[in-house]
């Protein structure tokens, strides 16, 4: 095994994370854009008004785009298992 190689896994295992984090992320982002609008709309500076929604739309997130995250990683492991070989020897 090269050290293009390794370098090369490592960024597609980069990727992967990326790709599949970026929903749950763009999830939070939203929910805690639009509750800090909100609460300097109404100025109430709850704590908790922040956090609760941003748990019920990234349980939300998971529940719509959990399949695909699920399918992505296990497309990514298929290939790297199926590459040992080539790699090894």
């Amino acid at each position: 095994m090269t050290p293009s190689t390794v370098i090369e896994i490592g960024r597609q295992a980069l990727e992967i994370t990326l790709l599949v984090s970026m929903p749950m992320f763009l999830a939070a982002l939203v929910t805690g854009l639009v509750v800090s609008i909100f609460q300097a709309a109404t100025q109430i500076n709850e704590t908790t008004l922040s956090f609760i929604p941003k748990l019920v739309a990234m349980f939300v997130t998971l529940v719509v785009a959990g399949p695909w995250m699920m399918t992505v990683l296990t497309d990514y492991m298929r290939r790297l298992f199926e590459s040992i070989p080539s790699m090894i020897g």
